[in-house]
């Protein structure tokens, strides 16, 4: 028993990946995590043949179920739905295909596709798997794997940022944002936004948040400038991959703040303001494909 314990924890980091980017939320991801460990602690392990993609299956059937109740829940969600953000270690951002998987920009698109669409792409695209070991995942044959992985693949292009850029222009363009926010110059703070940025907070009905985004330049600056507190800290930490912001009152974290970049400007603007996604950004965590 102690041994087939060990095997899943060795399994678990691999999990929680696939779950978090199939879900958008760490609380959900560790929920399906552990009653996948459950039905593991339950199953007659040794005559699982393959447990990884044993696991694998059990884990994915379970997001999957999740995320068919979870488009309903998020049609009453007040204002706009944001991915819970995480605190990771630097090293995700120096990779940038990494952190793209998991940036906030890109776990919205896969929230434009069908469960089996997302369950498809993140498990061929993010984690490589084979087209036989997803169908089994999925319950569907190979051949309809790999129509869905193109469609999805396809849908996933299309809505992505247009131009992919390094990490050194991205936290360049990053930096500018921040000096511009510390200091208050709105010219620069102009300069670093592109015209038809889009702003998007979240404060799931809890805390002050814009119910509906905020497109445009001017009218974004005019939204900071309105609910700016008068006084916080603010911290630069990597959040979900990148650079981020963490804005602090009276010594809690009461915003995160992630960014979308594209063409040398910040293209979009995500603010977290909905204290029940904000457990996991006083800690870093370790990420993988």
């Amino acid at each position: 028993m102690g041994e087939d314990v060990a095997r899943f924890e060795r399994s678990r980091p691999r999990l929680e990946a696939i779950a978090y980017r199939l879900l958008g939320s760490a609380d959900e991801a560790q929920d399906v995590v552990q009653e996948t460990f459950l039905r593991w602690h339950a199953a007659d392990v040794e005559r699982i043949e393959v447990p990884e993609a044993w696991l694998t299956k059990v884990l994915t059937n379970l997001c999957l179920n999740l995320l068919s109740s979870a488009r309903a829940r998020r049609e009453t969600y007040v204002g706009r739905w944001l991915p819970e953000p995480l605190l990771t270690t630097p090293d995700v951002a120096e990779d940038v295909a990494l952190a793209d998987s998991v940036s906030t920009a890109m776990l919205l698109v896969l929230e434009t596709l069908t469960p089996t669409e997302r369950a498809v792409f993140v498990l061929r695209e993010v984690f490589d798997l084979a087209y036989d070991e997803i169908a089994d995942a999925v319950d569907k044959t190979p051949a309809a794997v790999r129509q869905i992985a193109h469609r999805a693949r396809n849908h996933v292009q299309a809505r992505r940022p247009r131009e992919q850029v390094d990490q050194a222009q991205r936290d360049a363009v990053i930096a500018r944002f921040l000096e511009a926010t510390a200091s208050g110059d709105l010219q620069r703070l102009m300069d670093v936004l592109a015209p038809d940025v889009v702003l998007l907070t979240d404060g799931g009905g809890v805390v002050k948040a814009a119910l509906r985004p905020i497109l445009g330049r001017e009218k974004v600056l005019r939204f900071l400038q309105a609910v700016a507190p008068a006084t916080v800290r603010t911290e630069v930490a990597d959040v979900n991959g990148a650079p981020g912001l963490r804005v602090l009152v009276d010594g809690a974290v009461d915003l995160v703040a992630t960014l979308r970049i594209e063409g040398g400007q910040v293209t979009g603007l995500y603010l977290m303001r909905n204290p029940h996604k904000l457990g996991r950004v006083d800690e870093a965590v370790r990420l993988r494909r």
